[in-house]
């Protein structure tokens, strides 16, 4: 799997001082995976008492990232 990352992921990443190291290992080894808005998916990991939450699209081989962020709302997104 190739990552890449469109412009608005890199820009809300670096606003919300998520490291491309946490969303990778989100991708790679995601809680779970949902389905997302207009064929996305969402990959969730628990970390600290909150969520890491990737929306990305896959393209073939690629997983293009669209944007990164983390909750503290387990409730609503289904943490444990």
């Amino acid at each position: 799997m190739h990552i890449k990352y469109i412009p608005h992921a890199l820009a809300r990443m670096e606003e919300r001082g998520i490291p491309k190291e946490l969303v990778e290992d989100t991708l790679k080894h995601p809680d779970k995976v949902i389905e997302g808005y207009l064929g996305r998916k969402v990959a969730q990991k628990n970390i600290n008492g909150k969520v890491v939450r990737v929306i990305y699209e896959e393209d073939g081989e690629n997983i293009v990232v669209v944007t990164a962020y983390i909750t503290s709302k387990l409730k609503k997104y289904g943490g444990e």
